[in-house]
């Protein structure tokens, strides 16, 4: 069985390896051992604190697999509870201008990016990998939505608006052509170079080199401007799981590959929308049945739990559940689980 629960110092060793493997690598979880163990010891922290308004905290879970002889983590995701809480969390925004002349007759529409922190009163989805064995599996959207069901049980941890930036497009020599095309004519490094060196130390360089003033993206090569809002080709089915979710495509773009943001405000999520407590009833006999997988968490914060089962309901409203699972929960019959179906996701489709 595949559960999500908080990472603890425990599982450091597991996240390097995950970071080391993510596709492509991820500037918020960088392969760096004091960095990842901070976080994991500040996410620990965060848990055991009573909350009332969102900050600096970064809470991080796992995927781990009970199948074998002793529990393996195989994920990990994170949410960053207010994305500009320390340092100002910054994008392009694409905004489009108009330069007319009636004297000339003449009217141009330019498209052009402008630096932005908008999005620093947001939280953050981010930090995600997963062991390459359970990418594309059911294991992969129980991790992504997990979070989604904490943030519900917990709201006074989190801002009102949700964010999650999508890895933009590399080359098949994994270069970024946005990087080339923009960031490489202000920090004269590489993309791999810049991307660790923001994952490892402070972002405060992003408003001490980058340029003030908008870019015209006619100005930019071509593979530059196809890149802007781009998604890698990998992360093309999570973008579309995040859309059945509720989020849709933001104006912003990441600062360095040109990735697309996507945004949902909370009340607009179908976790939020659509989950609901149900007193369970744990029985030996539940099948797969008819009406598909839900996702079921405890109540807890520290100690919280979330799985995959099937959508298993008695005419009561208890919520029929395999003694396996009531046991990874840790909830007896009776006590109170949250649940929230899982909808259909057409892999053919459009992903936002």
């Amino acid at each position: 069985m595949l559960i999500v629960r908080p990472g603890h110092p425990d599982d450091l060793d597991a996240l390097i390896d995950l970071a080391a493997h993510a596709v492509p690598a991820l500037t918020n979880l960088p392969a760096h051992r004091e960095r990842l163990g901070e976080r994991l010891e500040a996410s620990r922290r965060a848990l055991d604190e009573s909350i009332v308004a969102p900050g600096s905290e970064v809470y991080t879970f796992v995927l781990e697999d009970h199948a074998g002889a002793s529990p393996r983590v195989v994920g990990t995701a994170s949410i960053r509870a207010r994305a500009g809480a320390r340092e100002a969390y910054y994008t392009w925004r694409r905004e489009m201008l108009i330069h007319a002349s009636q004297q000339l007759d003449v009217r141009r529409e330019f498209s052009i990016l402008s630096l932005s922190h908008e999005l620093s009163e947001s939280s953050l989805l981010c930090a995600f990998s997963i062991d390459s064995a359970y990418r594309g599996g059911p294991g992969e959207r129980l991790l992504r939505r997990a979070r989604l069901l904490f943030v519900a049980q917990h709201p006074e941890r989190f801002m009102r608006n949700l964010a999650v930036a999508m890895p933009g497009h590399l080359d098949e020599a994994g270069i970024s052509p946005f990087w080339e095309s923009v960031g490489r004519h202000f920090f004269v490094r590489d993309f791999r170079e810049i991307n660790e060196i923001a994952g490892i130390h402070s972002k405060s360089f992003i408003a001490e080199v980058m340029p003030p003033f908008p870019l015209y993206e006619p100005l930019l090569t071509g593979a530059g401007r196809a890149a802007i809002g781009s998604i890698h080709a990998g992360h093309h089915p999570a973008a579309a799981d995040l859309a059945a979710e509720g989020f849709s495509r933001s104006r912003h773009i990441d600062l360095f590959d040109g990735g697309l943001l996507l945004e949902a405000p909370f009340e607009r999520l179908h976790s939020v929308r659509g989950n609901r407590w149900h007193p369970i009833l744990i029985d030996h006999r539940v099948d797969a049945g008819e009406h598909g997988a839900a996702l079921l968490a405890n109540q807890e914060t520290s100690a919280f739990r979330c799985i995959a089962a099937p959508h298993a309901l008695t005419a009561t409203g208890q919520w029929r559940l395999a003694p396996e699972g009531a046991d990874r929960l840790g909830l007896d019959t009776g006590r109170a689980v949250l649940a929230v179906t899982l909808p259909a996701l057409d892999e053919e489709a459009d992903p936002c």
